[in-house]
């Protein structure tokens, strides 16, 4: 498979400049916001924005709407993509289900945040929740499965000696205004 760098350019560009894209689907709970200041604090960019540069010149984002939102009056690192307004449409739509999509290895997660720390609270509880086993819940799920109402419907069920015999029952009973269907089995 030959694959294509859609990276045209690297550029920092003021994050109230780029234009929020208008089929952005991604909501931002508080919950989200806090601990991405938390991390900004502590941290700082550690990742690019992704951009397509619009006929008229300016920046329509890609990805990164929250971090523009968040830090508006910042110089951003910014990938622009060599891309048409389709092409952007898909990444916009499969980017974060891609990384979902992704498993867990319980023990690296474990180990992975026992070494790390944070002073802000809001940093702390994401940790804390992405360390909370969902096993237990899926366990449960699967233990217990919603019960599903299943109509009684009677049926029978004919074995035949051949094909033209089953044909033959199964003519006789849609003429009799019986409901049939042809089984093989």
């Amino acid at each position: 498979m030959q694959v294509r760098d859609r990276i045209k350019d690297f550029r920092r560009v003021r994050a109230s400049e780029l234009r929020p894209n208008p089929k952005n689907w991604r909501t931002h709970p508080d919950e989200q916001k806090d601990a991405l200041r938390g991390v900004l604090a502590e941290i700082g960019y550690a990742d690019a924005l992704l951009a397509r540069e619009l006929p008229d010149g300016h920046l329509e984002l890609i990805d990164g709407h929250l971090r523009a939102e968040t830090t508006p009056d910042a110089l951003v690192p910014v990938l622009i993509l060599d891309v048409t307004e389709q092409e952007a449409d898909k990444i916009l739509a499969t980017l974060d289900p891609l990384a979902a999509l992704a498993g867990r290895d319980e023990s690296a997660l474990a180990s992975l945040l026992s070494t790390v720390e944070t002073q802000n609270e809001a940093v702390q509880k994401m940790l804390d929740d992405l360390g909370q086993s969902d096993v237990l819940a899926e366990i449960d799920q699967a233990a217990a499965p919603p019960e599903v109402q299943i109509p009684e419907v009677f049926q029978v069920v004919v074995q035949c000696q051949d094909e033209a015999d089953q044909q033959a029952v199964f003519k006789q009973m849609t003429e009799q205004g019986y409901q049939c269907r042809v089984l093989t089995l």
